[in-house]
């Protein structure tokens, strides 16, 4: 966490981020104290929902009630700490998404969704017998915009793809290929008639290379 917290603060304004929190974090104090202060320090950081936990729900029968509960507690729970850098965007844990879950992201006020891996290596976290498609259609129709992740010519180019031998090669020459681009602003973000590419990856990361690794958009 401190290595990305001074990647961000070494340029702030170029290297805005939105982080996806699962608010059980919230419960450790040590993770309470860094994101407080990060907030503080800078006011390119957003902050956004990762899940109340990190059930994978595509995985396991459609069950709107009870992601209902668990999105809610998340949300007010994240909203209550973080106040203004808060935005009602999700991420589905381990980017399990399944199309009945557009539903209730929609009934619970999110306008954006970036849980979809546009990858066929991955297309098993859609549920059982549904395709990346099936759920931007369904986020489409349920009025929340998507943003897939960016992938490489060979599959996924974000998150453990960044790391994965064979993998990392092709997904780092993605990233350069788009680190021209300018930062998409909010509205851009939740437009759908605007084109946005969505880069992904683990706060985790920056302690690989002895703290030294930073995301390869340079």
């Amino acid at each position: 966490m401190e290595g990305f917290a001074r990647w961000h603060l070494e340029q702030p304004g170029q290297r805005a981020a939105t982080i996806f929190v699962i608010a059980d974090q919230l419960g450790d104090a040590g993770f309470r104290n860094w994101l407080a202060e990060l907030l503080s320090a800078s006011p390119h950081i957003t902050v956004a929902c990762h899940g109340l936990n990190h059930r994978s729900w595509s995985a396991w029968g459609e069950d709107e009630e009870g992601f209902t509960a668990a999105l809610r507690l998340a949300k007010r729970k994240i909203m209550e700490f973080v106040g203004p850098a808060w935005r009602p965007w999700f991420r589905a844990p381990a980017g399990y998404v399944a199309p009945w879950m557009s539903r209730v992201l929609a009934s619970e006020g999110f306008t954006v969704d970036s849980s979809v891996n546009p990858s066929m290596l991955v297309e098993r976290k859609a549920g059982k017998g549904n395709s990346w498609h099936q759920v931007e259609a369904a986020m489409e129709l349920a009025g929340v915009v998507e943003r897939p992740w960016l992938t490489s010519g060979i599959g996924p180019a974000c998150g453990p793809a960044l790391h994965l031998p064979i993998l990392r090669g092709f997904a780092k020459r993605a990233w350069r290929r788009i680190s021209s681009l300018p930062l998409a602003s909010d509205a851009n973000i939740c437009d759908r008639s605007r084109e946005v590419v969505t880069v992904y990856w683990h706060l985790d990361d920056h302690a690989r290379r002895n703290g030294r690794w930073a995301p390869p958009l340079s």
